[in-house]
């Protein structure tokens, strides 16, 4: 079949990779979002994707704006039985849904209609899901409504991370989109509309959502660090002087608040364990970084810092 790769974020790699590779399918481009500036330097940074068509000698297309008609001109130059699309960044109008012979099919990382939006690794984690999965589904012009072509799931583990899911949706993600396309190529390919009274959405993610909250119950704030390792950390002030300092939470498990109770961030520190209390329960952290410092376990942390007993972080 003939493809044309709509996709920014990395978990579209392997996907790309696997396309290329393929005696049965042909890449005729990848369309990707701009380049951007990265870093406290703001170099100029291209998509993984794009580094990656390039070296497969295809051609890369970077609209800033993918309705814009010269954007879709240049879109519907390449005659492609199916688009791709997986992370891309943008919502595609019905002009582009339109333009393969087939189908747009859309490669999402969670079990439809749960977690439509754009951060749905995270909310599987931090709603305490027991399951994920990938769902390829046939798209319209709404956000991740279209119906369901196919679904592949697997059981989260009890450490898993964002970061973890993240590559495991990633590495499965070739496989199950093998069995759409074959479905499609065969006139065999199921349209399941979605339950829409089920569905749940979740948000584009930045770094002020992983402020920690020590007034939620430990299990929440446990799957939040969990959930937004790497993206988008989490963290806490630490009292220093005039001004807090930021704390970031890299890794922590739940234990029981011993003694008085105590108001929600208050610290208990004894041989070289530092446990926060929160709403419902404690948290004991594991691995921390506090501003201006590099990540370090919480004993070294605490050799390094002398955090007094009962200090409130914030």
């Amino acid at each position: 079949m003939r493809l044309v790769f709509l996709g920014t974020g990395e978990i579209g790699l392997p996907v790309l990779e696997s396309l290329l590779t393929s005696p049965r399918h042909e890449v005729l481009a990848v369309v990707t979002q701009p380049d951007k500036p990265v870093g406290r330097k703001q170099v100029l940074t291209a998509p993984a994707v794009k580094v990656r068509a390039l070296a497969a000698g295809l051609p890369v297309l970077q609209p800033r704006k993918l309705r814009e008609p010269a954007s879709m001109a240049e879109l519907a130059a390449y005659p492609a039985d199916v688009f791709v699309v997986v992370a891309y960044g943008q919502m595609l109008p019905k002009a582009v849904l339109d333009l393969p012979r087939l189908a747009c099919l859309n490669i999402h990382a969670s079990l439809l209609p749960r977690h439509r939006g754009a951060s749905p690794i995270q909310a599987a984690i931090r709603e305490g899901d027991t399951e994920s999965g990938l769902t390829i589904m046939w798209m319209d012009e709404g956000l991740d409504t279209g119906d369901i072509l196919v679904q592949d799931r697997f059981n989260l583990a009890p450490e898993e991370t964002g970061g973890s899911l993240h590559d495991r949706l990633a590495q499965l993600a070739p496989s199950t989109l093998e069995k759409a396309l074959s479905l499609l190529e065969q006139g065999q390919a199921p349209k399941i509309p979605q339950e829409h009274t089920l569905s749940t959405h979740c948000r584009k993610l930045e770094r002020e959502h992983g402020r920690l909250d020590w007034s939620r119950p430990a299990t929440e704030l446990e799957r939040l660090i969990r959930a937004y390792q790497p993206w988008p950390g989490t963290f806490c002030l630490y009292p220093a002087g005039e001004k807090p300092l930021q704390l970031k939470v890299f890794r922590a498990g739940i234990v029981p608040w011993e003694g008085t109770p105590a108001a929600p961030g208050t610290t208990a520190v004894a041989g070289g364990r530092l446990v926060v209390a929160c709403g419902e329960g404690a948290l004991q952290l594991h691995q921390v970084q506090l501003e201006g410092r590099k990540p370090m376990p919480v004993a070294d942390f605490l050799r390094g810092q002398g955090v007094p007993q009962d200090l409130r972080l914030l």
